[in-house]
């Protein structure tokens, strides 16, 4: 069977080098927010090309730390509308609730899975204040666009990168520097993750990231002085230093992903699957490949048959959840189709090139 996604081989190849930061770590007696989280904070913000990184507990915590960060700078306030795509992982929409926001769903456009511009422009009313835009499956939404629009009417400009490590635009510049702050997740199955849950924020805003320093740290500002109402979010001091280790491979995982990627999409000529758009430039890091076939399940079903194991990134649409009962009337046929028709292939840095093609053959075959 090839395995959707191998972690522990993943990770097998750095056991040397987290071996000997595991063992620095328990010399240092230093657990919380120590040299760990700060260096990586360094190098991480270094990489995405910010002024800062601020490391936090996980990606949906980050996210609701910029909306909490914003409210106290108050460029934000509870009720405030924030534009978000219809078409995305349940927890960014949670994190708008969790701050005391309100949610505005836009379709995305059918060939890159990301928020329409289009449609954004014919949802911003008088209470909207913000646009969350997601780097879905690891590929850059439209930013130069949707920057326009965001000028155009005063609106912040929050990056959900939790998929995106590491894409780039044209300019060449990543994720997390695209906007006016960015929320990353370090869930082990990212194209960087941690061994555990891990987040960070990157932003150039000096006041907010001083503001987020404090929220994830009990509103601290010094030790027993606590200046906000503030929670619990810090990043995990030997999860820092994993990430740090990884942080170094990043690129050459990333660039490892689009080549199995570019096998995939000159490969596949089965007229059953729709193959998802790629410009083949760095703006795609392939956190997920992502398919549409009509008869999911009989898809699924035959490629485990022939010893292929996938996945879906989603099944069910944020709002068609349960737990989202006051938005299950709303009309999104874009946002449903992609849910109901989309399978997730293989991809990781560790998937070998021969299994690559194995799996064409297969899909060829279907």
């Amino acid at each position: 069977m090839i395995k959707f996604l191998d972690l522990h081989k993943v990770n097998a190849r750095f056991e040397a080098e987290f071996k000997n930061q595991f063992q620095q770590f328990l010399d240092s007696g230093y657990y919380i927010l120590g040299k760990g989280v700060s260096t990586f904070e360094t190098n991480y913000a270094n990489y995405c090309g910010t002024k800062h990184c601020i490391g936090v507990s996980n990606g949906f915590d980050a996210l609701v730390l910029i909306f909490k960060g914003y409210i106290a700078l108050e460029l934000l306030k509870k009720g405030d509308e924030v534009i978000v795509p219809a078409n995305t992982f349940i927890a960014s929409v949670l994190a708008i609730l969790e701050a005391g926001l309100v949610p505005v769903f836009v379709e995305p456009d059918v060939d890159t899975f990301n928020i329409n511009p289009s449609e954004i422009e014919q949802h911003v009313s008088t209470k909207t204040k913000a646009i969350l835009v997601v780097h879905l499956y690891g590929q850059l939404a439209e930013m130069e666009a949707i920057q326009t629009i965001a000028n155009s009417h005063n609106l912040l400009l929050i990056e959900d990168a939790a998929q995106a490590h590491g894409a780039e635009n044209i300019k060449g510049k990543r994720a997390g520097d695209l906007g006016d702050s960015a929320a990353f997740s370090f869930y082990p199955a990212k194209n960087l993750g941690a061994l555990g849950d891990g987040g960070a924020i990157t932003t150039n805003n000096e006041a907010l990231a001083t503001i987020i320093k404090q929220l994830r740290n009990y509103g601290t500002v010094s030790k027993y002085e606590n200046e906000r109402l503030g929670v619990n979010n810090r990043l995990d001091e030997i999860q820092a230093l994993f990430l740090d280790v990884k942080l170094k491979q990043l690129d050459t995982d990333n660039t490892r992903r689009q080549t199995i990627a570019k096998g995939y999409l000159k490969g596949i000529v089965n007229d059953k699957i729709t193959l998802p758009f790629y410009d083949d430039s760095n703006n795609h890091v392939f956190h997920q490949f992502v398919v549409l076939v009509e008869d999911r399940t009989a898809f699924i079903d035959y490629l485990k048959k022939e010893g292929v194991e996938a996945s879906i990134h989603y099944p069910i649409a944020p709002h068609k959840q349960k737990a989202l009962q006051q938005y299950n009337n709303l009309k999104l046929p874009i946002t449903e189709h992609i849910h109901k028709h989309c399978v997730s292939l293989p991809i990781s840095p560790v998937l070998s090139l021969n299994d690559a093609t194995n799996i064409v053959n297969v899909i060829n075959d279907f």
